[in-house]
């Protein structure tokens, strides 16, 4: 197979935010795979498993960018890393029982030829930017999810929950996970945000839509632009941002890592 001809053009940026003392949050970003991790748990058990995460799958990113693997065997690889996740965080928390309790979020995309393929664990999201419209990916594993699926929720209510943070799943070491791996079509041009749940947890799709569309002549200053409006409305959590934009150049081999897993 060949090598592939498109890549992801990235931006990425973390803040502490204006509550917490660390930063739990960690993300990869590269020519081809982007994630967030966000973190919780454990005495300092957050910055553990957000890291061990985003490790395991800078290790699987030089794997997924050889031009040689078939679209169903990158698939599994990548459905396959939560397990592998999961089995280190169990491991780590076995080596230090201080740590029980910790686990992350996984939200991740790859780029294809003509796709991306959504990884998913948690309520980190994964948005698409196209034709000036801002549409979700990703599904929050989380109970006011559930609780909005069934109709007994609006999601404006959902932003001031009590119980807005509980999960239904995460990558905690315990094996009850059912990670989503989801394909969509994708072209040259098209534009994604991943972020924690720092951001979307306090500013709404409809004041995220506002900043992007606000910068997108300056895209340079869009993630700040975001972090600023976060702040503005308290910023209890830290934030973690990646931009990419699919672009028509060759993929090179670099892989940052960010936040926790620096």
């Amino acid at each position: 197979m060949s090598r592939p001809s498109r890549s992801f053009r990235v931006l990425a940026r973390t803040d502490v935010g204006l509550v917490r003392d660390g930063n739990e949050d960690s993300a990869l970003t590269s020519s081809r795979l982007i994630a967030v991790a966000d973190g919780m748990g454990g005495h300092a058990g957050g910055e553990v498993a957000s890291k061990i995460a985003i490790t395991a799958l800078k290790s699987l990113g030089e794997i997924l960018n050889d031009g040689d693997i078939d679209s169903e065997s990158r698939e599994d690889l990548l459905m396959n890393i939560s397990y592998s996740i999961d089995d280190k965080i169990a491991s780590e928390v076995k080596s230090d029982p201080k740590l029980s309790g910790m686990g992350t979020t996984l939200t991740a995309l790859h780029l294809g030829e003509k796709t991306v393929e959504l990884l998913h664990v948690g309520d980190s999201r994964a948005y698409q930017w196209k034709k000036d419209h801002l549409v979700q990916l990703s599904v929050d594993h989380t109970v006011m999810q559930e609780l909005i699926d069934q109709g007994r929720l609006t999601a404006e209510e959902a932003l001031s929950h009590p119980q807005r943070s509980l999960l239904t799943q995460a990558l905690m070491g315990d094996s009850g996970i059912d990670p989503v791996l989801v394909v969509f079509p994708a072209e040259i041009g098209d534009q994604f945000l991943l972020c924690s749940d720092g951001l979307n947890g306090v500013l709404s799709d409809f004041e995220i839509t506002t900043v992007i569309t606000k910068y997108q002549d300056k895209k340079e200053d869009l993630l700040d632009a975001l972090i600023d409006a976060t702040k503005e409305k308290g910023a209890p959590d830290n934030i973690t941002l990646v931009w990419a934009e699919i672009i028509d150049e060759l993929p090179s081999d670099e892989i940052h890592l960010i936040g926790a897993a620096q």
